[in-house]
């Protein structure tokens, strides 16, 4: 068995992710939970226009859609940029903005 990799929430990310619903809550643990030991998430979607190696881990539950954008590519950290309640169809330019200035702060190191 490997060393499972921490998990750092960049800005207000955990916060955030404490603020879904218990359900959506407790299923975001668990794919962060399934990335730490090196897997991936059982529904995620890349997102390349946030940065190289960003993924979006998708959870449904009964009030709507959230989403915890990640890196897990840069050392041996899994960077948790962004959680948000999803409520249209594309994730909004402030919910990328946001990731993505966080990505580059970290991508800089």
């Amino acid at each position: 068995m490997h060393m499972r990799k921490p998990v750092v929430f960049l800005g207000n990310s955990r916060e955030r992710l404490r603020d879904f619903p218990e359900g959506a809550r407790r299923d975001a643990g668990f794919e962060l939970a399934r990335v730490q030991e090196g897997n991936d998430p059982i529904d995620w979607k890349p997102m390349p226009t946030i940065g190289k190696g960003v993924r979006e881990i998708r959870v449904s539950d009964r009030p709507g859609e959230f989403r915890v954008i990640y890196v897990a590519n840069i050392g041996a950290t899994i960077y948790v940029l962004h959680a948000l309640h999803k409520k249209t169809q594309k994730t909004s330019q402030r919910d990328v903005a946001l990731a993505a200035a966080r990505f580059r702060e970290i991508a800089k190191e």
